[in-house]
């Protein structure tokens, strides 16, 4: 759902769970910037840089990990794990 405010002249922040690829992360920047905010922030708790295919600045950033599947606050694994009150990473079946 599209948001149903102008957004024009307001300072927009962006908090992301996980930043992966990026391909979201850019997708929000292009829609949002397109919106002529006065400024746009971005901020994600979890990132790992080396699965990055897109370029997008992160303004703040939780924690850096590893290539492996996290879970917990929000986070799950086939809709499992995603009410853990920590971040642990589980080891999908080959």
């Amino acid at each position: 759902k599209d948001v149903t405010v102008d957004l024009g002249g307001k300072d927009l922040f962006i908090v992301e769970d996980i930043v992966d690829t990026g391909h979201t992360l850019a997708y929000l920047l292009r829609l949002l910037g397109a919106r002529q905010p006065a400024s746009l922030t971005t901020c994600t708790l979890v990132h790992k840089p080396t699965r990055r295919q897109v370029d997008v600045h992160l303004d703040y950033v939780g924690f850096e990990i590893p290539d492996k599947w996290v879970v917990g606050y929000g986070l799950d694994y086939g809709d499992h794990y995603r009410t853990l009150p920590y971040i642990g990473y589980v080891e999908p079946p080959a």
